[in-house]
């Protein structure tokens, strides 16, 4: 709210609670002895009403504007670095040596050895 406009509601306000307000006159208050109880709970309650109307017409303000924020810049992204490696040994197949030739000897022939006959001696 602009400074001008405040400064006009609130003046506002003032020149319309001097309007509304009767003169005071306390000449027969004596007689009655509080006989207006029910005229000064409505101007109480009254002046609160119209307080809190005029309190929240200068309290409300207009919504901020919608905010915008641009996105960020996009940057593109580098692509990812290129690996080169060795190039492998130059190796050629060499088949392996043939196995040594397996060699069979005959067994030996079997000999028993038995063993000489017993001598008894007459026993």
């Amino acid at each position: 709210m602009t400074p001008f406009r405040s400064l006009f509601m609130a003046g506002a306000v003032l020149a319309a609670t001097g309007l509304a307000s009767p003169g005071a006159h306390a000449g027969d208050w004596h007689r009655h002895r509080g006989g207006h109880g029910g005229a000064v709970a409505a101007g109480i309650i009254g002046g609160l009403a119209v307080g809190a109307l005029v309190g929240g017409a200068l309290a409300a303000q207009a919504p901020p504007p919608p905010a915008y924020y641009a996105p960020p810049p996009a940057y593109p992204v580098p692509p990812p670095p290129v690996a080169y490696y060795a190039p492998p040994p130059v190796a050629y197949y060499v088949p392996p040596p043939p196995p040594p030739p397996v060699v069979y000897y005959e067994p030996p022939p079997v000999a028993y050895y038995a063993p000489p006959p017993r001598r008894h001696h007459g026993w």
